[in-house]
């Protein structure tokens, strides 16, 4: 698909917050249905191709990547298999998707899960909500066997959503989402799937590892117990937690040509694969596009792009500079910054968000074994 049109690139930096960034468009399975294709392509393209490449130790969950946007993967709950698309959310730590006993208009053009089709499910009386930077759900909680990247997990708890408010849901390509931050906080307290995995002995090690493709290309992935040395061939620079919540760490500074520009104190981030963009305190943001030489807006010449320097994030001691092609979009010759301000206000201060245009740049191991995020830089 052609990228956004400019007023939804406009919309999209102007207004993104955290989760899910505003796009209007269909995901491949629905266009594929919609047109009798489905069931022919799942045959052409084995459910996880990517296995392949991976130690049978490990699984892995192949994610499509919609225009740099967003990445999501498939998933199956119940018994027999009702498939969903989910994004995989290093930024939160629930499973839900939508549910039969939903009306929201969200809800009715996305895959619905009917636990009256499945012999494995459970309900509760449990309710759960949640509210993301755009969009909300709520609903109840149950119990089913959940299939991750061919990892069985039996009796996951998940929320069934009864209502998806407004429409930021209804244009996303994606059912649900899949959470894999910390169980401290999970709505209703419910146990994250990769906790459960850890806890049943279902990876080899207690870690994760995510690739995200540049430019709309293939072959990114989660990998769920094992580290893929093939793209550590940088080196691993390991990063501790400050918080066993988001995936949160300690952020040194941040630099533009040698300046230092914010968080010269010190300041918190959270390196979050479901949100599009690199979010900063709006007490930053000015500082940010004054030095890159932005709008108010973000907007930048193009013909600027090619002479900008680099954006330094130091971390734990380290820089981890991400360069003008990856903070950049354009789009038919307009081009506009990939920041967004937003107070996230936490006991440490204001946070930041190392977004997808961070986490394009490095291949990161976010490990609960001990604590620590890994980076390595990518080609």
């Amino acid at each position: 698909m052609k990228l956004l049109l400019l007023l939804g690139l406009v919309a999209m930096a102007q207004c993104l917050a955290l989760r899910v960034p505003l796009w209007r468009g269909k995901s491949l399975r629905q266009s594929l249905q919609e047109h009798g294709l489905l069931q022919n392509y799942l045959k052409q393209h084995p459910y996880n191709p990517a296995t392949k490449y991976f130690a049978t130790s490990a699984s892995a969950e192949p994610l499509q990547n919609y225009m740099d946007n967003e990445y999501f993967g498939t998933i199956s709950i119940g018994s027999p298999a009702q498939e969903f698309t989910v994004i995989f959310d290093t930024g939160s730590s629930n499973l839900w998707v939508p549910s039969v006993y939903c009306s929201s208009p969200a809800c009715t053009n996305h895959n619905r899960f009917n636990p009256a089709d499945s012999s494995t499910f459970i309900g509760t009386n449990d309710t759960v909500e949640i509210a993301y930077g755009t969009g909300s759900m709520t609903g109840i909680l149950g119990y089913d066997t959940v299939t991750v990247a061919d990892i069985e997990v039996l009796n996951q708890i998940f929320g069934l959503a009864e209502t998806e408010p407004g429409d930021f849901f209804y244009y996303m390509p994606f059912d649900g989402i899949l959470g894999l931050a910390f169980p401290s906080i999970a709505s209703s307290g419910a146990t994250p799937v990769f906790d459960n995995m850890m806890k049943e002995g279902l990876v080899a090690q207690d870690l994760f590892s995510v690739y995200l493709s540049r430019n709309g290309q293939s072959g990114s992935f989660v990998l769920f117990g094992a580290i893929d040395s093939s793209y550590t061939t940088n080196g691993i620079s390991w990063i501790p937690l400050s918080a066993e919540t988001y995936w949160q760490i300690t952020m040194d500074s941040v630099s533009i040509g040698g300046q230092i520009v914010a968080c010269s104190a010190g300041c918190q981030a959270i390196v979050d694969t479901g949100t599009s963009l690199l979010a900063v305190p709006n007490s930053a943001l000015n500082n940010l596009l004054s030095a890159l030489g932005a709008s108010s807006n973000g907007q930048i010449s193009c013909d600027a792009v090619s002479s900008l320097p680099d954006v330094v994030f130091y971390l734990n001691g380290q820089g981890f500079p991400v360069p003008p092609s990856a903070y950049v979009i354009q789009s038919d010759g307009y081009c506009i910054l990939a920041f967004q301000g937003m107070n996230i206000p936490t006991e440490s201060g204001e946070l930041w968000i190392l977004g997808d245009v961070f986490i394009r740049e490095y291949y990161v191991i976010f490990n609960r074994a001990n604590n620590m995020v890994g980076l390595s830089p990518l080609p």
